[in-house]
């Protein structure tokens, strides 16, 4: 059972090697090899470099085959050409030859290194699978084309691709099988016969059978890995209203939060000020009463001796002036106007020692 590309691109990604040694090292054409399990080329040469035969030395690559080539900065002027039309890179990129005829060796998968048949807008693969490059396959590394028909004998390549689970700790075996049948027809591994693509949801057995090159774990043909996930519009409908309710949701939330919080200020306040203002009215009482106990008449002297409890006048008179001189200055005040004969209310106004009056 085949698995899905994005999962194979993962494991080739993960298995990208190059080797150490830099321009104008030593290194042996005898040790280039495809990486097990990746197929990747390895040479001794690091990335920048390639082995050359001639010279037994790591020379600059003169040729690439990606848009963006392992091992170089974006912009680096370093950077080799991709080949003109007619001709490929090889994996070794060492320079660009011409396109190979039928029937010549090609190195793995590499379609693109054989020339393409004269109808090869007929028979070129444009979809994501790509089961042939402008017609043409590299197949148990012989140049050829997908032209055969249904039901005529054709030739099978099965590659195992050594996969990885997400975390990197699962492996498995990714089997890719590829023929040279014409669009729309797979080789059958048993009877070695192009047959007809299967439609959708129908039974399988392996990628290439289906139509969408995707045969799910359950045996059946499902959609191509690449359809994006749709979803029903009352999904998109529920999204909305989920984040438009959380949006008022929160602003409610802190509107009430923030009332609570304004009106316990408030009451905090209005506590203040309660016991600010009663405070206030009991200096005022006491200022009152105590401005009423002296402006009361003096008591006859029998009076006196009655309230403060004695019976000798000397000493009660004695108590009396006592007390008068280390009356407040309120007192002191008031029996000055009366006195002098003037009311309180034309007596002149004094500043404090704070300057207020």
């Amino acid at each position: 059972m085949l698995l899905p590309l994005t999962i194979l691109l993962f494991s080739w990604s993960t298995l990208v090697h190059a080797g150490g040694v830099h321009l104008n090292g030593p290194c042996n054409v005898l040790r280039n090899r495809l990486q097990l399990g990746s197929y990747q080329f390895y040479s001794e040469c690091d990335s920048q470099t390639y082995c050359s035969g001639t010279t037994g030395t790591c020379q600059k690559r003169t040729c690439r085959r990606a848009d963006f080539p392992f091992g170089y900065s974006q912009g680096d002027p370093g950077i080799p050409d991709k080949c003109p039309k007619g001709q490929f890179c090889p994996d070794e990129e060492d320079a660009c030859q011409p396109l190979l005829p039928v029937g010549s060796p090609c190195q793995l998968n590499r379609d693109d290194q054989c020339q393409a048949p004269p109808n090869f807008k007929e028979l070129a693969d444009t979809s994501n699978q790509g089961s042939n490059f402008n017609g043409s396959v590299c197949l148990q590394n012989v140049c050829m084309w997908a032209n055969v028909t249904l039901g005529l004998a054709c030739l099978i390549e099965n590659t195992p691709y050594i996969g990885y689970g997400l975390d990197g700790s699962e492996e498995f075996i990714n089997i890719v099988s590829r023929g040279n049948c014409i669009l729309g027809l797979y080789c059958d591994s048993q009877q070695l016969i192009c047959m007809s693509n299967k439609a959708l949801g129908a039974a399988c057995g392996a990628d290439k059978e289906c139509d969408t090159g995707n045969c799910l774990g359950a045996g059946v043909c499902g959609q191509p890995a690449e359809t994006p996930n749709r979803f029903p519009s009352w999904v998109y409908v529920v999204v909305v209203f989920g984040l438009l309710g959380g949006m008022f949701g929160t602003l409610f939330g802190m509107y009430i939060f923030h009332r609570y919080q304004r009106d316990k200020e408030r009451e905090r306040r209005a506590q203040y000020w309660r016991e600010q203002n009663t405070f206030r009215q009991n200096i005022l009482q006491m200022r009152d009463t105590a401005t009423t106990i002296l402006q009361q008449p003096t008591a006859p002297s029998s009076q006196r001796s009655t309230i403060y409890g004695g019976s000798n006048e000397s000493s009660q008179a004695s108590m009396l002036h006592h007390g008068m001189a280390k009356g407040s200055g309120l007192r002191h005040y008031t029996n000055d106007y009366e006195d002098s004969g003037y009311t309180p209310q034309h007596a002149p106004i004094h500043p404090r020692s704070d300057g207020r009056f």
